[in-house]
């Protein structure tokens, strides 16, 4: 399954100056599986993880010297380490804390040797361990499959690629859009978890990649009771399922608890951020850039990390959706939104962790919101997301007049265009954005 960090992986074994790499994400979003494709090009490859055998975490006790753990390693497992021609892999790091602290020394007294590590509460055990890696450890963000890449696992790279270079002064065939809409409808329905996708292109039917989320979901909350020193379990499940429930509008923990309790449900939101469960959107003036330095942390959108996995928490039936016309489909959850949230995170620079911003002006009988706000070069670019067809961008209009901006974005099931004041690009299209 071709995915868009490979391209940032092999830019990473191909340079000179490179640090050691961790390469963070949520549970079950790939991680290993691109990691395990990148051993591949590699005369040796040794994979240790920590969860699977845990006794290997007694190799790390003492002495932390690269050259003592290695020779340990091999001895173990056969397989020998050498510097520009191996790839060491520590998987589900995060069970051993001193595997983390070693990686600095990885850095400074083997360089040449290729280091990843990887692992799926990663966030917690790295806010324990500060200054661990300052200016020796780089780090990639991966997130579930984007629409451009279940294109590709569906074998249909030569239609991704016609709707990347399409813009307003070249749309699309009518045909060729009307085709990308229906596989935007069906990527909906599943969301971009590997093993669902895996599942479907391989011809699974929709009640068994249903049945697969549903799964995903159980196993994810299962997860947290690993988190629960930090918060209980049912606190954990009643913020995620919350989630799902306010997407589209200002999440409100009054929503989900009253009084003493909410300090208690900002510290569950919190974890399951760290988690990569969910991003928070926060709310920016979009005076000037940069957005995050005019935010108001006390109002905030939150958005789930999968389109699959926020449906099922809504109990949304996914194979009554495809019956649906799509504008049914897509506007049921707020789905459309959350599509063009996650989009942008998973074309995002993959080296830094993003930020989501959205603006809202609260005035007597005149509200008015817009989805997104983004920095493009050193300009602001709002983004308004439509369901369908129709629908007035008056909240576009009302910012950009008040900050003084030409145009903006509006993503929509029409195909590419351009009116006056805003470029129209189609939905399934949002990576155009980051040519």
């Amino acid at each position: 399954m071709k995915r868009k960090i490979d391209g940032h992986l092999e830019a990473w074994r191909d340079s000179h100056g490179r640090k050691v790499l961790l390469v963070r994400g949520a549970r079950q979003v790939g991680k290993t599986y691109s990691i395990r494709r990148l051993g591949q090009t590699f005369e040796t490859f040794l994979e240790v993880n920590f969860e699977e055998d845990p006794r290997l975490a007694s190799f790390l006790e003492g002495s932390l010297n690269p050259a003592e753990i290695n020779q340990k390693l091999t001895a173990y497992s056969g397989v020998s380490l050498h510097p520009g021609k191996s790839l060491l892999f520590f998987d589900e790091i995060q069970a051993c804390p001193n595997a983390i602290r070693a990686l600095r020394f990885y850095h400074e007294k083997m360089p040449d040797l290729h280091v990843i590590a990887a692992g799926s509460m990663l966030e917690f055990a790295l806010s324990e361990i500060p200054s661990f890696g300052v200016g020796r450890i780089s780090s990639l963000f991966l997130y579930p499959l984007s629409f451009r890449e279940y294109l590709w696992a569906a074998g249909r790279e030569e239609l991704d690629q016609l709707a990347q270079n399409a813009n307003p002064s070249r749309p699309l065939d009518d045909v060729l859009h009307r085709e990308l809409l229906e596989k935007f409808r069906i990527y909906q329905v599943l969301g971009g978890m590997p093993a669902v996708i895996a599942a479907f292109v391989a011809g699974s039917d929709l009640p068994s990649c249903q049945k697969i989320i549903d799964e995903l979901v159980t196993t994810l909350q299962d997860d947290f009771s690993k988190y629960k020193k930090k918060s209980p379990v049912t606190r954990l499940m009643e913020i995620f399922r919350s989630a799902a429930q306010q997407a589209g509008g200002k999440f409100q923990y009054s929503k989900v608890a009253q009084g003493e309790a909410i300090h208690g449900y900002k510290t569950a939101l919190e974890l399951l951020a760290k988690a990569g469960l969910a991003y928070r959107v926060y709310h920016t003036a979009a005076s000037g850039i940069p957005l995050g330095a005019q935010i108001n942390p006390k109002k905030f959108k939150v958005i789930l990390f999968d389109l699959g996995i926020h449906q099922r928490l809504l109990g949304l039936d996914l194979s009554d959706h495809m019956l649906k016309k799509p504008i049914e489909l897509i506007s049921k959850g707020n789905l459309a939104e959350l599509f063009v949230g996650l989009e942008l995170l998973a074309y995002h620079d993959p080296g830094i962790r993003p930020d989501l911003f959205y603006w809202h002006r609260e005035a007597r009988a005149s509200t008015a919101e817009v989805d997104y706000v983004i920095q493009k070069g050193d300009k602001i670019c709002p983004i308004e997301v439509k369901a369908g067809t129709k629908g007035g961008m008056r909240s576009l209009f009302l910012f950009l007049e008040a900050k003084g901006i030409a145009s903006g974005i509006r993503f929509s099931h029409e195909n590419f265009t351009r009116t006056e004041k805003a470029e129209v690009i189609p939905i399934y299209a949002v990576a155009t954005l980051f040519k």
